[in-house]
């Protein structure tokens, strides 16, 4: 890893928590340089399914503190 990267690296605990969540979010966005239209297709159509289960009362969401208890209870 070049310097610029690890000094980079090293001070981004200290930034806000929505600060490196956009960093995360560029840096990963960077990566995707060939976009698969079927796979963005497939993402679509889930997301639009499960948009869909949620709306008509199908499925139930679970509070995210929940799913951290179960996933510990593991």
């Amino acid at each position: 890893m070049k310097r610029e990267a690890a000094e980079i690296l090293k001070a981004t605990p200290a930034l806000p928590t929505e600060h490196r969540a956009a960093l995360a979010g560029s840096l990963l966005e960077s990566l995707d340089v060939e976009v698969d239209e079927d796979v963005e297709a497939a993402w679509t159509n889930d997301v639009n399914r499960r948009v869909t289960e949620l709306d008509r009362g199908a499925v139930r969401t679970i509070p995210w503190a929940e799913v951290r208890r179960r996933l510990a209870a593991r």
